[in-house]
């Protein structure tokens, strides 16, 4: 395969498009040549997009030109529209080519929704946006009436510069899954660093909330993630928790593993006012749980709930589709137990092959494309009909079938942190190894970003660095 395109620039999101037709391992045996050229006239732009070669045997020769006339916004942006226009060309002609669509059509790698949000405010209307995303960018009417639905139950965004969500990043696990690309390590194997993250961490939350008095910022939630902090003894967590004494009434600490859960951290968890636990299945499959690297078993994620029911935490619990060649069946029959635990969330994520994953080295399989699409759709049409609200959505590259990642929820009790973060409207505090922080400028509905390095024995040693920067990026 050979790829030719006018602005280097646009390369990577170009080849996405392409991947969503032929996967990863093929590509470079796929002999086609792409070209995806642009041309700019005062405001008229001119996409031409070819594929040569051969495809199944036969001779392929397909092209595509089209003109585009700008606004002088549009203008302003001219790279963004250019990639867009030319995704949108390729994929039209990669459909032409095989006969195949795409559920998310030519979006790849991004916020579904942050895209409707910006037709719905060119347009002044959401279903005029709902049909833009479906005749412009291809998507299908399901996927665009998921979004749009998704959209309907964000009734508590609030866009007020002074208003900020604190973030915690403990990166430890009990054990590193097969599909996860964060940078956690397995607690056993890192003792010689808990201590030491733990005092810096605490160092951390100290400086900023220095920053947050300086700015005079409200903190409106607080989201312990990971990793998983409860890997963290109930001393450890105490230590951590102590510090952190705003009051809000979103406070949410991952519990994800239901191994790491015991009656005395959750007694630490509910005396320093946490309000939400995530207590995460991925699957009720011994066999997968096995698989993927987990260290309990299904009965251990029914005890973990139950445990936890009667301290109120509102409880969300995850489940993966696409799991170590896991059959439709063993997916609907996760879901099924995951329904009857009755948990105040569930969300739904694809399999994601990501980088730095061990199963992107090929250890471990991923599930079948039309398997996970049937769970995928299954679950959203049972969890609808349950009164569960799909209410935050993204997507993210090399996702099986170029699906999604959904959040369910029943009423009114959605996560504001997970809506904040996925929608990019609210400044994130953030602190911890690879804990990035963001800062949100609502007129100007900009984001600009700050991360901690990413290594523990770097933040460890960096941190005081780390806070001066921090201190800078908040001025």
């Amino acid at each position: 395969m050979n790829l030719s395109v006018s602005n280097p620039k646009f390369s990577d999101e170009i080849l996405l498009i392409i991947k969503l037709f032929f996967p990863q391992e093929e590509i470079d045996s796929v002999q086609l040549d792409f070209s995806a050229n642009h041309e700019i006239k005062e405001n008229i732009l001119k996409t031409i997009v070819s594929i040569t070669g051969s495809y199944n045997d036969n001779p392929v020769n397909l092209s595509n030109e089209k003109e585009f006339t700008l606004s002088n916004e549009q203008l302003s942006k001219i790279d963004k529209y250019t990639k867009r226009y030319l995704k949108i060309e390729l994929y039209d002609l990669l459909v032409s080519l095989t006969g195949k669509q795409m559920p998310w059509g030519s979006l790849t790698g991004i916020r579904p929704t942050k895209l409707f949000y910006e037709l719905k405010k060119e347009y002044g209307s959401s279903l005029i946006a709902k049909s833009e995303l479906i005749k412009t960018f291809k998507v299908s009417p399901q996927k665009a009436e998921t979004v749009y639905n998704v959209t309907k139950n964000q009734t508590k965004i609030e866009l007020n510069d002074n208003l900020v969500d604190l973030y915690i990043n403990i990166p430890f696990c009990t054990t590193k899954c097969y599909y996860c690309s964060f940078i956690s390590a397995p607690i056993d194997k890192c003792q010689q660093f808990v201590e030491p993250y733990i005092d810096c961490l605490i160092k951390e939350i100290q400086a900023v909330k220095q920053i947050i008095n300086q700015k005079n910022y409200i903190v409106k939630t607080i989201y312990i993630g990971g990793g998983t902090p409860t890997a963290l003894s109930a001393e450890q967590l105490d230590r951590i928790l102590t510090e952190i004494t705003y009051p809000v009434s979103e406070f949410t600490v991952e519990a994800g593993r239901p191994d790491t859960i015991t009656k005395e951290k959750l007694d630490v968890l509910k005396k320093h006012r946490v309000t939400r636990i995530s207590i995460n299945p991925q699957t009720f499959s011994n066999k997968t749980l096995k698989e993927i690297g987990r260290a309990h078993t299904a009965q251990q994620i029914v005890d973990a709930y139950q445990m936890a029911k009667p301290y109120g935490f509102e409880i969300n619990m995850d489940l993966i589709a696409g799991l170590s060649n896991e059959s439709f069946n063993t997916f609907k029959n996760s879901l099924k137990k995951t329904i009857e635990l009755d948990p105040d969330n569930i969300t739904i994520h694809t399999l994601s092959v990501k980088r730095t994953s061990t199963l992107s080295d090929g250890i471990g399989e991923k599930g079948t494309e039309n398997e996970v699409v049937k769970m995928v759709d299954y679950s959203y049409k049972t969890l609808t009909s349950l009164g569960y609200n799909p209410y935050y959505l993204y997507k993210q590259k090399n996702m099986v079938g170029n699906l999604e990642n959904l959040g369910y929820t029943k009423p009114n009790k959605e996560c504001i942190f997970n809506i904040d973060s996925m929608e990019e409207v609210a400044t994130i505090v953030a602190v911890g190894a690879n804990a990035i922080s963001k800062r949100f400028f609502s007129l100007e509905n900009r984001i600009e970003r700050f991360a901690n390095v990413k290594n523990l024995n770097d933040y460890i040693t960096r941190i005081d660095e780390m806070i001066e920067k921090k201190k800078n990026f908040f001025k």
